[in-house]
């Protein structure tokens, strides 16, 4: 997987890091730089400071991370290639990728266990119908910390502030409002609300899949919203479950309001919104096969949900995601995943989609397949407050674009906001940021992305970007981006093997300045780019074979041969000139 050797390589660079300080004589320069990043930590540890940074949100691996800066490249390359290795355990991943995410999120560890193998399509039936009455249970555990009117608040309120009213990627339009929705989705019971995923994670394992693949298509019931063959139909305590036919449906998932899971058995099927929130907190679809259209505008839908759990599985096809906003792997005070096994598929939407959470969990796993992505702003492995998103893309050529949508807010930087493809960013004067992180195991990749993308951490926010192999391309058309970490936040990348080519000027680029400090070369922002084999070219001019300091003392960019490359270069460079921020 990847690099062999990157684990050991990795674990070097801080050796390498302290050698080139002490070179260009800044030791005693970093040691303060580091020690007033700490500092600013502890004074906005509170949840009020009066100041616009403060500690509600904050995650305790953020924090371990930015006071020991030498150390997160080594424990970056270690969480990311543990974490998609779950992603690979076909049969348990996502219970593992949940649990990675638990102990991320300050959470207490969970008491899932592996299951057994399903024997026969009505145990794997079920095991379906045990799995939404857990999941239910589990979700009115963690609502519980809330009043009936804080419920009420937090429920109209969540998607119109945190996502449609915004354009800007680094705040919100009503932070006033943004910071109160913030405090109430810290009162929910987190850990149950990743207990309720846990529940239905077992169904992803391929032997239950191939279970229910066998169940009897022979029934023909007719159902108001479903065009096409309905098999059977199942009520339950925790709503009802419909059987679709092996030929074509459609399925207007809004009408069917008394549905909690559809299973339908093949055929080139449609599928129309289907929101999950308070009305309808559970929401699971398994697709067993043909080339499926899954379209809508309503948030929470497609593997999304808001203040709820949805869980979307679609088994084989070349199949069409298209949605706007809160979609495709995406949750805001909840859980959401959306897991594709098989074709050439490809996702399109436009805010917070594409393994994205706020408050929660958000998880996109394609396993194969040249695949295609498309999102505005906060999307493709974002993480914002009190989140831990995730893109995974195991396999494939796969093309990633985020931005091109919305003016970047930033007049320094003229441009278009991104906000993706692993990032972790809090929301200034509001909130602390999430883990963010995007994956890729191999193949001809491209990504495209604007302002603040690709492996940047922003307002006490981490994110991460790996790309485990090929020859890639990192189209980058706006500031801050590919290993970037700005105001307070830590942003790695990681690219193992290939010729690859990085535009723009931002690699491993640290932002010197923290607004809300007087002292602006003092500290506060970490960068790592490490490239590992091929012949690469940079947009900084940075060369083959090369360690640089990027912007401020936390800006590093390391690129190494693999041992069987002959390139034996010793590149001396300057220290670029620091930007403002």
């Amino acid at each position: 997987m990847g690099e062999p050797l990157a684990a050991g390589i990795v674990a070097l660079l801080e050796d390498e890091i302290v050698a080139g300080l002490q070179k260009r004589n800044i030791t005693d320069r970093f040691k303060r730089f580091v020690a007033y990043a700490g500092n600013r930590l502890d004074l906005s540890a509170a949840r009020q400071t009066g100041s616009e940074l403060a500690g509600n949100c904050r995650l305790r691996w953020y924090d371990h991370l930015l006071r020991n800066p030498l150390k997160a490249a080594a424990e970056a390359e270690q969480f990311t290639r543990t974490l998609h290795l779950a992603v690979l355990d076909q049969q348990q991943s996502l219970r593992k990728v949940l649990a990675i995410a638990r102990e991320k999120l300050d959470l207490p560890p969970s008491a899932a266990r592996e299951a057994p193998p399903a024997q026969s399509p009505q145990e794997a039936l079920d095991r379906v119908k045990q799995a939404l009455i857990a999941a239910r249970a589990a979700h009115a555990a963690a609502l519980a910390p809330l009043t009936k009117s804080e419920l009420r608040e937090l429920a109209p309120n969540a998607y119109p502030v945190l996502v449609s009213q915004n354009t800007v990627g680094h705040t919100l339009a009503n932070r006033g409002t943004g910071r109160r929705l913030c405090d109430l989705i810290e009162k929910i019971d987190l850990g149950a609300m990743l207990q309720a995923a846990e529940s239905l994670a077992p169904l992803a394992a391929p032997d239950v899949l191939k279970e229910l693949a066998q169940l009897p298509a022979e029934g023909d019931l007719k159902v108001d919203g479903v065009t096409g063959t309905v098999a059977a139909r199942y009520d339950t305590p925790a709503g009802t479950i419909l059987i679709g036919g092996r030929g074509s449906n459609t399925y207007q998932l809004d009408k069917l309001t008394d549905v909690a899971c559809v299973v339908d058995l093949g055929g080139n099927d449609v599928y129309l919104d289907g929101s999950t929130s308070l009305s309808r907190p559970i929401m699971l679809v398994i697709d067993l096969g043909g080339d499926d259209h899954y379209r809508g505008s309503a948030p929470g839908i497609q593997g999304g949900a808001i203040l709820g759990v949805s869980m979307l599985l679609d088994y084989a096809g070349d199949d069409l995601y298209q949605a706007a906003d809160c979609a495709q792997g995406s949750a805001l005070a909840g859980v959401g995943i959306l897991l594709d096994y098989a074709g050439h598929d490809r996702y399109a939407g436009i805010r917070r989609v594409q393994g994205q959470a706020l408050g929660g969990v958000g998880i996109l796993i394609d396993r194969a397949g040249n695949d295609a992505y498309r999102a505005a702003m906060w999307a493709q492995g974002f993480g914002g407050p009190l989140g831990f998103g995730l893109l995974d893309d195991c396999d494939g050529a796969d093309h990633y674009f985020c931005g091109g949508r919305w003016r970047d807010s930033y007049p320094e930087t003229p441009g278009m906001e991104g906000w993706g493809q692993g990032v972790g960013s809090g929301l200034r004067q509001v909130a602390n940021g999430g883990i963010g992180v995007i994956l890729d195991g191999g193949g001809d990749d491209v990504y495209e992305f604007d302002y603040l993308a690709h492996g940047g951490g922003y307002w006490c926010g981490v994110g991460m970007a790996r790309d485990f192999g090929g020859n890639d391309r990192y189209e980058a058309t706006g500031g801050l981006t590919q290993g970037v970490g700005a105001q307070m936040g830590l942003g790695i990348l990681f690219d193992y093997n290939g010729d690859d080519v990085y535009q723009g000027t931002s690699q491993g680029f640290a932002s010197a300045g923290v607004s809300y400090h007087p002292m602006p070369t003092c500290g506060g922002n970490f960068s790592f780019l490490a490239d590992y084999g091929g012949n690469d070219k940079y947009g900084c001019g940075a060369k083959n074979n090369t360690y640089m300091m990027r912007g401020s003392e936390g800006g590093f960019l390391i690129d190494r041969p693999r041992r069987d490359e002959i390139e034996h270069t010793v590149t001396k460079t300057p220290l670029p000139a620091r930007a403002r921020q």
